[in-house]
């Protein structure tokens, strides 16, 4: 039952306040280039599966990049083919799927909870910055979590409109959608985690409607309906993809030690109490009393399970691998800023509380927006600052190589519609185990291997793939030139901090000794640099 109280708590406009949402995170989406090493990948595979016209296989360089499932890259690719290359476009899938969460957690509150609690819970996660930045950032995280707390809220509001007597047909089928969308988004865990919360639900409190609709027939066909028919054409196309996608990017990823980023179990407590400031100092604040008579509420609601399973799950979950990501605990926000809010609501009078709320929601979104300003300001990879001069571009005919080393942004910001070539020692990437791009692109070679013959070349096989007659635009450290010292012929075009990029005119004549050291340099001496030109205003 509502309570009285100033009318932003009592009439609420639910379109116009989701419109509001999406507009928040869209705000500064544009104002930061993208990050090496996710935003930069994620947004060049979308980029790439646009120019393909391949829009079932991600493609990472020409290659099969089947680390994870499609869906942020069919939202990215899509939003490009309107916009072209620009960054609020590559980050859209991750602002959708904050803004489902936001929104899918407001509709369940304002239904089941109270209209106070479903407003403050909102505002809580949206000026969260652990969420805003989350809703910033172009990787698959934020979309998954969107999709995960989606079906968590859409399955729970069905089963208490059963057992109330209400429709509930429509509320679970979108449960069994939004299972199938994190399916898509980023494999079992958008399945395995909202069954997991629900079923613990289940038990805690004995609604034992759930496991039924579990077994809920229709439910399970719009699953298979929407999210099976990838997974059956890529395993009919590609006989590997089972082993490689769901044992070792799933099983085995989870129970090794050999990946990048360990860290201790309880890694996420701090990181939830640090990136939910200024909201999380609510919980240090002490419960009030209950408006009726004087005493601390005790028993939980449905709801409050529901929460607390939540939020335990996901921390919990994501805790037992060694291998942790901030990114990874995104699901377990909606939950947090629920009970932030109820902690904040307890046992106290709104219009009293007003002005604090008001005070720590201004705090908390200026603190979002100076995060996301911080980002622009100091972690700019060099490949996004890499542009070509004035007048420069590469002509459909010219090819692209990068030198020891794979910058995900470059084929994003020069918008190249075709894979770059790659020169490195691949004979020990073979048996190199940690997470970094060249294993990236040398598990994807195992899928195609004649696309990564031709695109993957070994650095002592350079001649034949140079010494050609067309132009080849070579991007790799600055400090290539002392262990190549052929790039002497070529034209330094860009610098930009550590990375450059020059321009070789090849071989007309398809000289085999086109690399060799310039006849004006003496043994051993060093090859001079061409001045560096002018750095340009303009992307290509």
């Amino acid at each position: 039952m509502r309570r009285p109280g100033s009318a932003w708590w009592t009439s609420p406009r639910p379109l116009w306040l989701i419109v509001a949402l999406f507009a928040w995170l869209l705000a500064t989406a544009w104002v930061r280039p993208l990050m090496a090493p996710d935003e930069g990948r994620y947004g060049s595979v979308a980029l790439a599966m646009l120019h393909s016209g391949d829009w079932l296989v991600p493609r990472l360089d020409g290659l099969p990049f089947f680390h994870k499932p499609p869906l942020f890259y069919w939202i990215g690719a899509a939003a490009m083919s309107v916009t072209g290359p620009v960054e609020w476009a590559a980050r859209l899938p991750s602002i959708i799927g904050a803004g489902t969460e936001a929104a899918a957690l407001f509709l369940f509150l304002r239904r089941w909870s109270t209209m106070r609690q479903a407003l403050l819970s909102t505002v809580v996660l949206v000026t969260t910055p652990f969420f805003f930045l989350g809703a910033q950032f172009a990787n698959l995280d934020m979309l998954v979590a969107g999709c995960i707390s989606a079906t968590v809220l859409l399955a729970a509001g069905a089963a208490l409109a059963r057992e109330r007597g209400e429709p509930w047909r429509a509320l679970l089928a979108g449960a069994y959608l939004m299972a199938a969308a994190g399916l898509l988004a980023k494999g079992l865990i958008g399945l395995v985690l909202p069954g997991a919360v629900l079923v613990l639900w289940c038990a805690a409190t004995r609604k034992t409607v759930v496991l039924k609709l579990a077994l809920w027939l229709p439910g399970w066909v719009v699953l298979l309906a929407a999210a099976g028919p990838w997974f059956v054409a890529m395993q009919l196309k590609y006989p590997e993809f089972f082993d490689y996608f769901v044992i070792t990017q799933h099983f085995r990823r989870f129970a090794s030690s050999g990946f990048n980023n360990e860290h201790p179990f309880w890694f996420y407590v701090p990181v939830l109490a640090v990136l939910t400031l200024p909201w999380f100092a609510w919980v240090l604040v002490p419960r009030g009393k209950d408006d009726k008579d004087g005493k601390p509420r005790s028993r939980l609601s449905d709801v409050d399970w529901l929460m607390w399973i939540w939020l335990a799950v996901i921390v919990v979950f994501f805790s037992l691998p060694r291998s942790k990501l901030v990114g990874y605990v995104l699901p377990a926000l909606p939950p947090l800023a629920c009970l932030i809010a109820q902690r904040v609501l307890a046992g106290r009078a709104v219009e009293k509380l007003l002005p604090r709320m008001r005070a720590t929601s201004a705090v908390a979104a200026v603190l979002c927006v100076a995060c996301v300003v911080a980002v622009a300001l100091y972690s700019v990879p060099p490949g996004t600052r890499l542009r070509l001069p004035a007048g420069q571009s590469v002509a459909p005919g010219d090819q692209v190589m990068m030198l020891d080393s794979y910058y995900y942004e470059i084929p994003f910001y020069w918008n190249l519609r075709q894979p770059v070539l790659v020169s490195d020692d691949w004979k020990a990437a073979a048996t190199d185990t940690r997470d970094n791009w060249r294993k990236e692109i040398f598990d994807a070679s195992r899928f195609e291997p004649a696309r990564a013959d031709a695109t993957l070349i070994d650095r002592t096989q350079l001649a034949p793939v140079l010494c050609v007659p067309r132009t080849t635009w070579l991007v790799g450290p600055i400090a290539s030139q002392l262990s190549n010292p052929w790039l002497g012929k070529a034209q330094l075009v860009a610098v930009n901090e550590s990375i450059a990029a020059w321009r070789f005119a090849g071989s007309a004549t398809r000289d085999p000794d086109c690399l060799g050291t310039p006849a004006s340099a003496p043994a051993g001496a060093a090859v001079p640099s061409p001045p560096v030109p002018a750095p340009s205003t303009k992307w290509q």
